[in-house]
């Protein structure tokens, strides 16, 4: 298992060694609605901590995203592009965006544990 870390922007990472898997949180998605498409990066693309790296739009919204820490895409779940609905249904599993190989592991300082999301989250409430 590795470091689940959360964004005030409510992206997810999972930190396995020097690579990173991104995408939102349960939280996003449900205030998103049911997500109609999903605009991802080029694989190769460098992401600096908190740049925008694509878009989800929702029957409601559209809603950028940012990128955890910094890092180079390595892989993006195509599955999510044909099948946006994925994100509602498992945001954590098969909803994920992307994944990266990380630049600066010390940016993880930076953003909150799983408790400090959910305080976040209720505060923002």
């Amino acid at each position: 298992m590795g470091i689940l870390k959360f964004s005030k922007t409510h992206e997810w990472v999972l930190v396995e060694g020097n690579f990173a898997t991104i995408g939102i949180t349960d939280y996003a998605q449900k205030s998103l609605g049911d997500i109609v498409f999903v605009e991802l990066p080029e694989i190769g693309r460098k992401l600096k901590q908190n740049e925008q790296f694509g878009v989800v739009e929702s029957t409601k919204a559209a809603s950028e995203l940012y990128s955890p820490l910094s890092g180079e895409v390595i892989e993006v779940n195509k599955e999510i592009i044909n099948s946006p609905q994925l994100i509602n249904e498992d945001p954590f599993n098969k909803g994920w965006m992307i994944k990266i190989k990380i630049i600066n592991i010390k940016e993880l300082d930076n953003l909150l544990s799983e408790e400090e999301y959910k305080e976040f989250i209720k505060r923002e409430q």
